[in-house]
């Protein structure tokens, strides 16, 4: 699983939402700098979900993981955000899925936490500040791979 966009790795428990816990495990990222921000593929394989403010991108090998950008934010309906992508593109890792702009937050929280979807646990490797395509975390008990993190 990599970062999929540049900031500070938060951990989950951390993220002010609790909601975000119940649904996986993973890591939150704070963005980096202000104005429009692009989010990246954390994984290669299917868009299954593509919403403006989250997507969810499934695994050949099954496994899902959830990227929502903002806390609170799926009230701002499409303000601010752009998808780059189409709901069951095939996507690489890395490659662009949702431009949006920090200063549309109008107040909320910038989190963005990236989930394993239904996965009890993961082993983070990220800390502190990421870049693009930093490994945030690996699933546990998964055949490691290049492209899936």
């Amino acid at each position: 699983m990599y970062a999929p966009l540049a900031g500070s790795v938060i951990p989950l428990a951390e993220v002010p939402d609790p909601a975000f816990g119940l649904l996986g495990a993973g890591v939150a990222v704070e963005p980096a700098g202000q104005g429009e921000v692009t989010a990246r593929a954390p994984i290669s394989g299917t868009l299954l979900t593509l919403r403006s403010h989250a997507f969810a991108i499934l695994d050949d090998q099954g496994r899902a993981v959830l990227v929502h950008l903002g806390i609170d934010t799926a009230g701002l309906r499409d303000g601010g955000f752009t998808r780059l992508r189409a709901k069951g593109d095939r996507i690489r890792v890395g490659e662009p899925v949702t431009r949006w702009n920090l200063t549309a937050l109008a107040g909320r929280s910038p989190l963005c936490p990236v989930i394993a979807l239904e996965a009890p646990e993961v082993t983070r490797t990220a800390a502190g500040t990421v870049q693009v395509g930093d490994r945030l975390f690996v699933w546990n008990n998964s055949p490691s791979k290049e492209d899936h993190g």
